[in-house]
Order: structure tokens, then sequence, then C-alpha cells
């Protein structure tokens, strides 16, 4: 079975099962280390590995993780892997009913809301990278007057960029440059606004 790309995420049920606040760390936590065991990923979470046992099997009921080869000689550990590089929840797969606009925007509100905690632990800190990293990080705010056909546009390069340079950090990673390599988060919006 070949693995999805990016997964676009069209269901309700699967959107309410990646929409649950420890669920959404746990996924995140996998897409990070690439394959990892419950016990692994209950330490990162500070949660029992039984209740981290049970997301991690919600989340395989809908596809969005799964069962990953042993990296260890330990046959009763059981490890697991994303199901897809990534996933993509788009606002147009979920209009026309009441319910499913609502998920979405509760939906929307967890995963934001998630990654300003995210920021926030950076900002937090700080101190602790170093000036190397502190200069290299963006910090940027873009006003523009676009069209919704040219902020998609804008939308689609950022993407393909961002996957450009994802793609660069995997190869050399795998040829053994290892050296000052961390895991980078990235967080793009665009949005209309009025003023």
């Amino acid at each position: 079975m070949t693995r999805e790309e990016n997964r676009s995420i069209t269901d309700l049920g699967t959107l309410k099962a990646l929409a649950h606040p420890l669920r959404m760390q746990l996924y995140r936590g996998l897409c990070v280390a690439r394959t990892a065991t419950a016990s692994q990923l209950a330490e990162q979470v500070d949660e029992a590995v039984s209740l981290v046992s049970y997301h991690l099997r919600k989340l395989a009921e809908h596809g969005l993780v799964e069962q990953a080869e042993a990296q260890s000689g330990d046959g009763r550990e059981r490890w697991w892997q994303p199901a897809s590089d990534g996933v993509s929840i788009r606002d147009e797969n979920f209009r026309g009913a009441p319910e499913r606009a609502a998920a979405h925007l509760a939906a929307t509100r967890l995963f934001h809301d998630q990654r300003v905690g995210m920021y926030r632990r950076y900002l937090d800190e700080r101190s602790t990278w170093g000036p190397e990293w502190n200069s290299a990080v963006p910090g940027n705010e873009s006003l523009l007057r676009l069209t919704p056909a040219e902020l998609a546009e804008l939308a689609a390069e950022l993407l393909a960029l961002a996957k450009k340079y994802d793609e660069k950090g995997k190869a050399a990673e795998a040829a053994g440059d290892t050296e000052g390599r961390e895991n980078v988060a990235l967080h793009v919006y665009g949005f209309p606004f009025r003023v």
C-alpha cells in the first residue's frame, strides 16, 4: 500500500477524532518522531500509557495513524506511525450543515490554540536556544491587498516552499548531516480583515 502524501479530511467522524486535544498532541508527536510506542508518547504528553493507547486506537480507527514495523526486538511493544505525511482540513468540505461547520470551527480553534501554545513555549525557552536559532526565527507580518485567487496562489507557493525545505532537510539527515538539526514548526496564516 502506498503511503498518502497528504490526507484530505472530509468526513465529520475523522475530523472529530483528530480534534481532541490529546489526540492532536499524539498525532503531532508521531509526525515529529516518525515512529513511536504508546509508552514513548505517554512520556512526552505526561499521560498514562493506557490512555495514550486508547487514543492511538481511536486515531487508527479513522486511518490517521497505523501500526509500524517494530523498531526493537521486544515483540510486546506496538509501534505506531502517521498513516500519511500530513493532513489537510479545508473549510469547503464542512459547509452546508450547521453541525459540520461548527465542528470545523471548533477543530480550527483547537489547532490554532495548540500552535500558539507551541510558540509561547518557544518564547519562554528562547534563552536556551542560543543566538543562532533566535536570529534565524522569522517573525513577520505582511498586510497585503489581494483577491481570493491571489491569496490561494500565495498559499500554494508557500506550501511548496515549505515542502522543498522539508525534503532538503530529510535528505541531508538521511545522508548523515544531523549536526545542529532540530524540529522546526512553521505556522502560516493568511486571512481577510477589515479595519
